[in-house]
């Protein structure tokens, strides 16, 4: 279950942006549900029709002239990259340009076992090339160290990166970062891709006709898979990139729209889902230079067998993060008060490191709460990732459990770190009293509505402008809507009940929409009821007709009190990690046998979705309480509870039990005084 919350923007504000911008009433609320005021900001931030001048980045002019000065004295430059997506395409960026116009060019990029960023022994390694000059892309403004050593052995550095300086910048002839303290650029945001178009195009005098037509696709791939925001130039460039890969005559994006089944328009979600994940798969199960041949390939044939190649990857990929994630809801299943903590934290052996943190984005979404998963290798060596939502801040858990850290990083919703050898729990105590002396009341997982739809807002036209939005991404998200009050007609399970399709009436009028996200068997609605959908809109295409689709994203009984629900499962978490709670709680929780019975009976073999139980049949009992009869059922052992999707399910047995033996129970009759 998720927190709903349906923004409700100041009516004048909506009405000012309906005229001065043009658009409909519905449009004008989106708008100012995501925060704009006035027309002119819309203009900044979601119209941007240009780059700014490459020169305003500090250094740039440096950096050409080093760049020329390399080029006219036959040094040989090293582009040194990294092995995620954006790294792969800022390297192509820079090698393909630079070979176009005559440079002694190589590439490097460390594989994943090697770390991120520079390091000695690819150093070394390109020293022996007889490499003269190293031009990062997408790293470099943190190796101090590593700085000082290239220097030492007779070569020059050239900084170009994207990521926050630190306390001191590592020496270098140039370093092109926006987010340098002295850096006057206009636009701070652009990942490493589109840092480097930015370089091609001074070093084109300024001018970004090549650059754009060149690279504005790589940029473009780089800038949604890095997940920049998606404002102002990154907007620019992104609309740019789009249209050259719908009409692409690359063959790398050739191949991989056909490995990927990309037949019609392409948009933010084909890249980020669907493109991207390939790439990226040659730095966690391949090797990324692997990548970067597919995009310097010149023929389609074997571009295609290249792709292909990829999307195996992709799919070792895929079955390595559904392996971990498998594993960790045995654990949680095996020891339900993992999930019950304020953060939740879980270190196993031999996962691959590569994927833990997409596993940590799933673990995240499935229970609602920050995830930190690490990972110990065969060296003892112990390495993670974190995620996190709401007002918790990663860096600032990590910065409060550093002592027992050999090294992290991140920001406010992400980050890395490694553990120091037999400090594994100390981290995990640390964690959690970082989010207890900052979030007593921890954030909870949120859907957030920009607007509650009525029927007559439905239709082409509505859908038609929202499309003006586009493209959606990170500080641009896809706007979701609110339909209240709406009667379930007909529930049609699709792909053998994996999904579902309702048909329903809103205000007389009748819709379908399918769930995509939710089986049915977990609907906690049926034909007959009166329900409230989260949704989101998008053009649905069929024989050629072109109609509004409504795709839904959640979906709750009519009247259903979330408050009480979370404020139950904060109480009852609270609890079972032993925190003193008001005493007059105490009685209101504790249950009677009457009310277990009623539960249990309610219980199948086959098995029932635990928020379906709790809505269809106990709608008189506390939300706390419920949870308390599930927890004393599943320590009875005559039930067990799903970790992966909180299935309830009869055991097969003929031991009678005691309710009141239950552990749970017994302390809360100690708690009462019973």
């Amino acid at each position: 279950m998720k927190n709903w919350v349906a923004d409700t923007p100041d009516s004048d504000i909506i009405h000012r942006l309906e005229k001065d911008c043009c658009v409909n009433y519905l449009t004008a609320t989106v708008l100012a549900s995501k925060g704009f005021r006035t027309a002119g900001e819309v203009t900044e931030s979601l119209q941007t029709s240009r780059l700014s001048n490459p020169f305003l980045i500090t250094d740039m002019q440096k950096a050409v002239d080093v760049i020329n000065h390399a080029i006219d004295n036959n040094e040989k430059i090293c582009i040194y990259g990294d092995y995620d997506c954006d790294g792969i395409m800022s390297t192509v960026i820079m090698y393909s340009y630079l070979r176009e116009i005559g440079a002694d060019v190589i590439y490097y990029i460390p594989e994943r076992s090697e770390g991120y960023g520079l390091n000695v022994k690819a150093i070394d390694d390109i020293h022996e090339q007889g490499v003269n000059l190293i031009l990062t892309v997408d790293n470099g403004i943190s190796a101090v160290d590593e700085a000082e050593y290239i220097y030492s052995i007779g070569m020059k550095l050239l900084i170009t990166d994207h990521h926050q300086q630190g306390e001191t910048l590592p020496r270098a002839e140039a370093i092109l970062d926006p987010h340098r303290h002295d850096c006057e650029s206009v636009f701070k945001d652009m990942c490493g891709a589109g840092l480097a178009l930015k370089l091609v195009s001074a070093l084109d005098g300024g001018n970004y006709t090549i650059a754009i037509e060149q690279f504005a696709d790589l940029a473009a791939l780089a800038t949604v898979a890095d997940v920049v925001p998606l404002i102002s130039e990154n907007r620019y460039l992104v609309s740019c990139g789009m249209r050259l890969i719908e009409n692409t005559d690359r063959p790398a994006l050739m191949a991989l729209k056909e490995v990927c089944n990309i037949k019609k328009s392409v948009d933010t979600d084909a890249i980020g889902f669907r493109i991207a994940p390939r790439i990226n798969a040659t730095g966690r199960f391949g090797s990324p230079k692997y990548a970067v041949k597919l995009f310097l390939c010149e023929d389609y044939d074997t571009a295609l067998v290249m792709a292909k190649e990829l999307d195996e990857l992709n799919e070792k990929r895929r079955k390595a993060e559904s392996s971990i994630t498998d594993e960790i809801y045995r654990i949680t299943k095996e020891n339900p008060d993992i999930v019950r903590e304020r953060v939740i934290f879980i270190c196993g052996k031999g996962w691959h490191h590569g994927v833990i943190g997409i596993v940590a984005s799933r673990i995240e979404e499935r229970f609602g709460k920050p995830c930190f998963i690490a990972t110990e290798s065969e060296d003892g060596e112990i390495r993670g990732s974190a995620r996190a939502f709401g007002e918790f801040s990663v860096f600032d858990a990590l910065t409060y459990a550093s002592e027992t850290l050999e090294k992290f990083g991140g920001h406010k919703s992400a980050g890395g770190f490694s553990i120091k050898s037999g400090r594994t729990e100390d981290f995990k105590n640390l964690l959690e009293e970082y989010a207890l002396e900052n979030h007593k009341k921890m954030p909870v997982f949120t859907l957030r509505a920009n607007a509650v739809l009525n029927a007559g807002m439905i239709n082409m036209k509505n859908l038609n402008e929202l499309k003006l939005l586009e493209p959606y991404g990170e500080g641009n998200a896809r706007p979701y809507f609110i339909i209240e009050n709406a009667l379930i007609n007909e529930v049609i399970p699709l792909s053998d009940g994996k999904y579902s399709k309702l048909r329903f009436e809103l205000e007389r009028r009748r819709f379908e929409a399918p769930a995509f996200s939710i089986s049915a068997d977990s609907l906690v609605v049926q034909s007959g009821d009166v329900c409230d959908m989260i949704v989101k809109l998008d053009k649905n295409e069929f024989n050629g007709n072109t109609s509004v689709g409504i795709f839904v994203q959640d979906i709750r009984p009519h009247g259903f009190n979330q408050s009480k629900y979370f404020a139950g499962r904060e109480i009852f978490e609270s609890f079972m990690r032993g925190e003193e709670l008001p005493e007059n709680y105490y009685s209101a929780m504790l249950p009677t046998r009457n009310e277990a019975v009623m539960i249990y009976k309610a219980i199948s073999g086959a098995g029932i979705y635990s928020d379906k139980l709790f809505m269809k049949f106990c709608p008189q009992i506390n939300y706390c309480k419920f949870l308390i009869i599930i927890e004393a059922l599943r320590q009875l052992d005559i039930i067990t509870v799903s970790s992966s999707d909180s299935v309830i399910k009869r055991t097969v047995t003929d031991k009678k039990s005691d309710f009141y033996s239950a552990p749970v129970i017994s302390a809360l009759m100690e708690k009462t005084g019973r």
